[in-house]
């Protein structure tokens, strides 16, 4: 099946405002490496999973896609003799798709594998598939030109193609999806996603290389929760978007809490078990409080812990006169509570019964049965973690005013959730920029005749010209969770590439840490303002990106050189001393880094 007639506006031109029409001018740069048309590639090492113990899983799952080496794109004046040159472009056939979550910038990515496409053979073709992976498997395509990409260029949202609730892991699926791109003879299938997205992109290739189909498979990680998150992937496309604007509507909750002096604001704010974008957020407009989800399950903290530590703070802060604060919750706190989600998983099992909301009560266990009788009538049929948490937190302020251990006015709360008002924002000139470079990518990918990997930009904190373009297979970022029961962890499940928690001894959280108790009493409250792609503002990028020291694709090269050297200058007819320098150092070195890459010393997470 080709092109079909649409039954909806995808890829129909928009009528742009001023400011979208101006947006759509704007062209992002290339990095010196995917600039003309001759694609240069330099493969690495094989690439081996971070999760020692689970590596012979992932690697028996994936017999045809593990350990692929790395591959490095270089700029035309790089001078390697191991590098291939590729300089003949055949005619090629790509299909996209969007996969997941609609995420601020996902229209540039499509923009910039059109371009790309286009630049080494003009009469090569792009074909979107309509309404997520459901158009995959029906094989509903829409062919992509520069016409249809003209109002979609730097634009929100992902209705050129649009989404649905996506998935490619059943065995119908992946053969629905294997059908679709033989029939449309496609060289390659790029799956623009986050973790579950790119986890199936990984089974997709696995499967089509068992199966010898032509087609090779391509991720790109785009999720606006910034939790795809690794060695190779620094952020995602959508992340600096989504926290710029939530930054900005908190700016403003706080600016109002400042004026009024008597209300507590508590903003809910997407992110499920990992809270990168609540830390985001907090180091960009320096609310009081923060509560991650990675902090309470490393404490284990219960509802009831939480709500003493909001308490004390409000205590603390009304013994100063202040009568007012605002305080972030991501989206999935209540995962992190264990009793709440134990909870939570007694009522989902009982749904999957059958059992009504109305008679859930009697059918929990006694504890169950005892905290959701707890929990106010309003949080039974859907717990919004921050109405939760202001009714608890008010309620025990009230107790303390009664009982006279407060001495401060009465405790005001207001709610806001900020998770789906930046879903649909329009991408920032980080986010267009990063998402265009993965698109050109995307093509560099498929020319070295890649399956199975994912587009990767490193150096990012750094301007464009200096970004470092390449890709990695998928199963090297895989990793397989594992219950700690007893002294042998078993496997179970099968390998994916998990979302990333917050990493609580990383330099983003170190940076909270160090500004907590001022963010706490001082109100030093910061507007970051709208999203700019000229100005001041312009050239901003995501703090935790900025502090982190990431670059590890250019590390691992830096190592290659090191031994390189150390073969250059240790051969036979050498001195005695710099043989015996170079054994001794290179034994010291061995023993650790064996000790550290042992699956007792991993320490991989388990649950």
């Amino acid at each position: 099946m080709g092109s079909v007639a649409m039954d909806s506006d995808y890829g129909v031109p928009r009528e742009l405002s001023a400011l979208q029409k101006a947006r759509a001018l704007y062209r992002p740069d290339l990095p010196p490496c995917l600039q003309g048309t001759t694609v240069r590639v330099e493969y690495g090492d094989a690439a081996i999973a971070a999760d020692v113990a689970g590596a012979h899983v992932i690697s028996h799952a994936f017999p045809h896609t593990y350990g692929q080496p790395l591959a490095h794109f270089l700029r035309k004046t790089s001078v390697l003799p191991d590098a291939t040159i590729i300089t003949e472009h055949p005619v090629v056939r790509v299909g996209v798709v969007f996969s997941g979550r609609q995420s601020p910038g996902g229209h540039n990515v499509i923009w910039g594998l059109h371009d790309a496409i286009k630049a080494h053979n003009p009469n090569s073709k792009l074909i979107g598939f309509l309404g997520g992976t459901d158009g995959l498997f029906a094989q509903k395509t829409l062919d992509i030109s520069d016409e249809v990409l003209s109002s979609y260029k730097n634009q929100g949202g992902y209705d050129l193609l649009g989404r649905t609730r996506d998935q490619i892991r059943t065995t119908e699926q992946v053969n629905a999806a294997m059908t679709a791109c033989q029939t449309l003879k496609l060289d390659a299938l790029v799956i623009i996603g986050g973790v579950t997205s790119n986890t199936d992109a990984a089974q997709l290739a696995e499967t089509f290389a068992e199966s010898k189909c032509s087609t090779k498979v391509v991720g790109v990680p785009v999720t606006l929760n910034g939790d795809l998150k690794n060695q190779f992937v620094e952020t995602t496309v959508g992340f600096d978007t989504i926290c710029k604007v939530n930054s900005q509507l908190i700016s403003n909750v706080c600016t109002d809490a400042l004026s009024a002096e008597k209300y507590y604001y508590f903003v809910r704010l997407m992110g499920r078990k990992a809270s990168h974008v609540a830390l985001e957020c907090a180091l960009q407009s320096h609310p009081n409080m923060v509560i991650l989800g990675e902090e309470v399950a490393a404490s284990k903290l219960t509802i009831f812990d939480i709500t003493k530590q909001i308490c004390d703070a409000v205590q603390a802060r009304a013994e100063k006169d202040k009568y007012h604060g605002v305080v972030l919750i991501p989206e999935g706190l209540v995962e992190s509570i264990p009793e709440l989600y134990a909870l939570l998983q007694e009522i989902h099992g009982l749904h999957d019964k059958g059992v009504s909301v109305e008679n859930i009560s009697s059918h929990l266990s006694p504890w169950a049965s005892a905290l959701f009788e707890f929990l106010p009538p309003f949080i039974r049929k859907q717990i919004e973690t921050e109405k939760l948490l202001a009714q608890l937190v008010e309620a025990e302020m009230n107790k303390r005013l009664k009982e006279s251990t407060y001495k401060g006015k009465k405790f005001n709360a207001i709610c806001h959730f900020f998770g789906y008002q930046a879903r649909g924002a329009l991408p920032s000139k980080f986010d267009c920029d990063y998402a265009y470079v993965l698109g050109h990518i995307c093509y560099h990918i498929l020319a070295a005749g890649l399956n199975g990997y994912m587009a990767t930009v490193t150096n990012l904190k750094s301007p464009v010209n200096k970004w470092k373009c390449g890709a990695a297979p998928i199963t090297s970022m895989m990793t397989v969770k594992r219950w700690s029961r007893g002294p042998a962890a078993s496997q179970i499940g099968k390998p994916a590439v998990h979302m990333a928690s917050v990493d609580l001894k990383g330099k983003p959280y170190e940076l909270l840490r160090q500004n907590s108790s001022s963010f706490l009493m001082e109100d030093i409250y910061r507007n970051p303002g709208p999203l700019q792609f000229e100005g001041p503002g312009g050239e901003t990028k995501p703090i935790s990106l900025c502090v982190e020291d990431r670059d590890y694709m250019g590390r691992i090269k830096q190592l290659q050189e090191y031994l390189e050297k150390v073969k250059s200058i240790v051969k036979p007819g050498c001195s005695q001393d710099v043989l015996k320098a170079a054994l001794s150092a290179m034994a010291s070195v061995t023993e650790m880094l064996t000790i550290m890459s042992s699956p007792s010393f991993s320490g991989q997470a388990t649950i």
